[in-house]
């Protein structure tokens, strides 16, 4: 191997080294997250318990729980669409429980021609999830409060809005069932897990550093031939 060489091979094989590392790093992290979404999914799907009286947002996000009382028909409608069904609204309710706690309840999703129709009802048994959703970021609009409009669900303005606790349970089930109201529970799949896409980046750039790395030896070995 001539000294002209040695360089290249080198920042080829350093290269390559980083690359690997990279994208075996990210295959750790499919696997981490895979732990993650597994544990949460088990969360979910966990037995139902009553409406805890001490609550901390992160330990208890998805936390099961079963409520029963009534909705006033004091709603906020968050813009949101369904897939094959067209753009509509999550309707979160305030919902008085029967032991006269005042929290809010994602009903799930009406279509546009409904947004304002009247959804009191008494004597309600929600089972749902506790959930404090990270919608809103620094490009969310204000919210159109004359035409009660909500742009992402944001538990604390919610709250403030409705005079609750910045409690929301998203809704599973329904006894009796709304049937003017589609629920949308809480599932894993809004959670990013892009991992794998990652490792695949960072494995084929290696895979091309690699081939760059050997043309050049090539180029450089033909002309001190």
């Amino acid at each position: 191997m001539s000294a002209r060489m040695i360089i290249p091979l080198l920042f080829g094989l350093i290269g390559c080294g980083i690359l690997l590392s990279l994208g075996t790093w990210q295959v750790q992290r499919l696997a981490w997250k895979h732990e993650i979404l597994a544990d949460i999914e088990t969360r979910i799907a966990a037995k139902p318990v009553a409406l805890p009286s001490a609550l901390i947002a992160a330990p208890m996000r998805y936390l099961p729980v079963e409520v029963a009382g009534d909705h006033t028909g004091e709603e906020l409608h968050v813009l949101f669409s369904i897939k094959n069904q067209g753009a509509g609204y999550r309707v979160i309710s305030k919902f008085i429980t029967s032991d006269g706690r005042v929290v809010m309840v994602d009903r799930g999703y009406v279509p546009t021609p409904r947004k304002d129709e009247n959804r009191a009802a008494t004597g309600v048994t929600v089972q749902g999830n506790l959930h404090w959703p990270q919608e809103v970021d620094g490009f969310t609009p204000e919210p159109d409060l004359a035409a009660n409009i909500w742009f992402a669900r944001d538990v604390e303005a919610m709250a403030d809005a409705l005079g609750t606790e910045p409690l929301l349970i998203v809704a599973r089930a329904t006894s009796p069932t709304t049937p003017a109201v589609q629920p949308v529970p809480v599932t894993t799949q809004g959670i990013p897990n892009d991992h794998l896409q990652y490792a695949i980046t960072w494995f084929l750039l290696c895979a091309a550093w690699a081939g760059m790395t050997a043309y050049l030896l090539w180029r450089i070995r033909q002309r001190t031939a």
